[in-house]
């Protein structure tokens, strides 16, 4: 039943996706486009950059849209709370550990590590993500530089950045 293999899939999500922020992008990617087919690779990282626009965490949104192409409405519930339910029962077991150990160096190096991975996984997504031969081009480039220079640089909202950088490719086209 679809139902169920939604809320399972989003389960595996909330379950494996450690790091917060894009760590997650790799797990929806494997559920979603690679073991159940349910999304292509094209509308995934579509679904990425449109969700990217709207407030909230993006895997709701990529549960929400899922969840509703499978099954409508209920599959999109589904998705969530599936999706949700693992971190809301995993960070209150994990808070109360780390309030007592979090001075242990044990602790400290498993998280220092495990920010690594997760970094490494986050640039293996962004690598899927890109189209090579549109970054290798003068503009492509001048946007890459230039999105970053702004977003680490400067206090300008990402989400202004995003919807900039819409605006004027869709002028520029």
């Amino acid at each position: 039943m679809i139902i169920v293999k939604l809320f399972l899939a989003f389960f595996r999500v909330g379950l494996f996706a450690i790091g917060g922020a894009y760590s997650f992008l790799p797990v929806i990617e494997k559920e979603v486009v690679i073991k159940y087919g349910w999304l292509t690779n094209e509308e995934f990282l579509n679904l990425l950059g449109f969700s990217r626009v709207f407030p909230g965490a993006i895997s709701i949104k990529c549960a929400t849209y899922t969840g509703y192409k499978m099954a409508g409405i209920p599959g999109a519930i589904a998705a969530n709370i599936g999706n949700m339910l693992t971190p809301v029962i995993l960070a209150i077991f994990a808070m109360g550990l780390y309030t007592r150990y979090k001075d242990n160096p044990s602790v400290k190096g498993a998280f220092e590590t495990v920010q690594l991975v997760v970094f490494a996984m986050i640039i293996a997504v962004a690598f899927r993500m890109i189209d090579v031969n549109k970054v290798m081009g003068l503009r492509g480039i001048i946007i890459v530089v230039a999105s970053f220079a702004l977003f680490i640089y400067t206090k300008i909202h990402p989400a202004a950045i995003i919807i900039t950088a819409g605006i004027l490719g869709a002028l520029l086209k």
